[in-house]
């Protein structure tokens, strides 16, 4: 059975963001095609993100220098633990969906935590001696993102870096296949709004077909 990791960081629903609106029209049709697949939804607003903190390197440290995980202190304990838990769960799965918005050329500091979280030399990348070799070389990646201007071409396009931060990031753990859906112009042209989304939802509808 596939899994599915369907990744958001938006504090709003599907009825305000446009990019939850769009991963939700992604999200029925994927199901409706796929009903056998188990998707599992991570909000990253409502689960333990850790940030990689002064705890996270002790932690760490300790381990490392042959420190049993009960000789971690509680704190400790608790981040280092939850750190696995996410990166485990992450490896476990066969494809992800990333939904973000467009904030300040990037994405919510959320995502960034997150993916800090499964950026693990030995499990999602290894280090040789010709560099870093990524390990997840059998999954596939999306990212639907909503920008309210246009970044896909013109003087805007080398300011947007939340998906080229998440391709880096697919592409250094190995992940062969990584798309992107973009819904875009909705606050540049607002009287065009309701048509831009429409259109957004209109190609979730069909990706969750294909992916």
């Amino acid at each position: 059975m596939t899994k599915v990791l369907y990744i958001t960081a938006h504090p709003h629903d599907e009825q305000t963001s446009y990019s939850m609106a769009a991963g939700q029209a992604f999200l029925e049709s994927y199901k409706e095609n796929n009903p056998s697949d188990e998707i599992v939804h991570i909000d990253l607003y409502k689960e333990n993100i850790p940030h990689i903190d002064a705890d996270i390197f002790s932690g760490w440290g300790k381990l490392r220098s042959g420190s049993e995980f009960t000789e971690l202190s509680e704190v400790e304990q608790q981040k280092v633990s939850r750190l696995a838990e996410l990166n485990e769960q992450f490896i476990s799965a066969d494809k992800y969906v990333f939904v973000t918005p467009l904030w300040n050329f990037s994405f919510p500091p959320v995502m960034k935590a997150y993916l800090d979280s499964v950026a693990v030399a030995g499990k999602s990348f290894r280090y040789t001696e010709q560099g870093p070799v990524g390990l997840l070389t059998d999954k596939k990646a999306l990212h639907i993102q909503a920008r309210g201007g246009y970044y896909s071409e013109g003087p805007a396009a080398d300011l947007e870096m939340g998906h080229r931060y998440i391709s880096i990031m697919m592409n250094f753990f190995g992940v062969p296949s990584f798309d992107g859906l973009f819904i875009e112009g909705h606050n540049a042209e607002p009287s065009k709004a309701e048509e831009i989304k429409a259109d957004g939802i209109k190609r979730a509808k069909e990706l969750g077909k294909q992916f």
